[in-house]
Formats: structure tokens, sequence, C-alpha cells
């Protein structure tokens, strides 16, 4: 394949996506990879296919994979008699990251009452603890509802 040029889909889209994604906060060169891999052939892209993809550097490439391993979004997946692994999307990561952030929530939220806790003197800073607190407790329950209707409607599908 040494020569070949490989044909990108959805590239306008995926930067504007990723560009939502930098947005909400998420560092703009794993939101960058992230958008390309959705649309990466069967079986993703080596590091090499990405960069090409991106239009950026190996080292570019490098740092937004670790991000995207450590988070859960992708994974690595060794190509047999060949040195290049290449990179693809877990299946359902975003479902996955979502329900593996719910301890998270709930400690935030046990964090959160202790801010308020403290803060007895503040009526406002103390209201404002209890709200952001109670709307993490509400995600956190809320979540597994909302992934369970959704694995229903696709299983319908």
């Amino acid at each position: 394949m040494a020569g070949e040029t490989m044909e990108h889909r959805g590239i306008d889209a995926a930067e504007q996506a990723a560009a939502m994604m930098t947005t909400a906060g998420m560092p703009r060169m794993p939101a960058r990879a992230l958008m390309a891999l959705i649309a990466a052939p069967a079986g993703g892209y080596t590091a090499a296919e990405l960069a090409d993809r991106l239009g950026v550097s190996a080292g570019a490439v490098s740092g937004a994979v670790r991000y995207l391993q450590d988070a859960h979004f992708i994974r690595r997946l060794p190509t047999p008699g060949h040195r290049r692994d290449r990179y693809d999307l877990v299946v359902d990561a975003f479902h996955s990251v979502i329900m593996g952030n719910i301890p998270v929530y709930l400690q935030m939220a046990d964090y959160v009452d202790k801010i308020g806790s403290e803060a007895t003197d503040d009526a406002v800073a103390a209201d404002r603890a209890a709200t952001m607190s109670g709307f993490l407790r509400f995600m956190a329950a809320r979540m597994p509802e909302l992934v369970a209707e959704w694995e229903s409607i696709r299983a319908a599908e």
C-alpha cells in the first residue's frame, strides 16, 4: 500500500463536530482524532493514516491517541505480521464512558455537599452547592435509565 492515497470520508462534518467537542472541553487534537475515527474504514487507521487524515505530525497523533485510549474511547489493535498498530473506536464508547463516570458524579456530589456544609453562613453559596450536587445525583440516577431506554430502542430497530 506504500504510495497509495487513502480516501478520507466525512472530513468537513468531522472537523465541525471536533470543534464542538473542543468548545465543550475536550482538547483539540483528541477531538479531531476521535471524529476522524468515526468515518475510518473498517479496522480503523494506523497512526500514519490518521496523521495523513488530520494533516498533522506523528507526535500530535501519538498524544491524541494516548488521550483517547486513556479515556476509553479508542483501542489499539495489533495487526499480525505488521509492525504498525491500528486505532479504532471502542464499540459503544460514549455509552461506556458515560456509564463509567457515574461514580465520578456521585463522588463530586459528595464533595460539593461538603463545600456547601462549610458555607452555612452564606445562603447563596449553600444553595449553589445544593443545586449542583442535586443535579449530579440526578444525572447519576437517570443515566442508567436513559442507557437502558437507548438499548431498548436499538434492539427494536
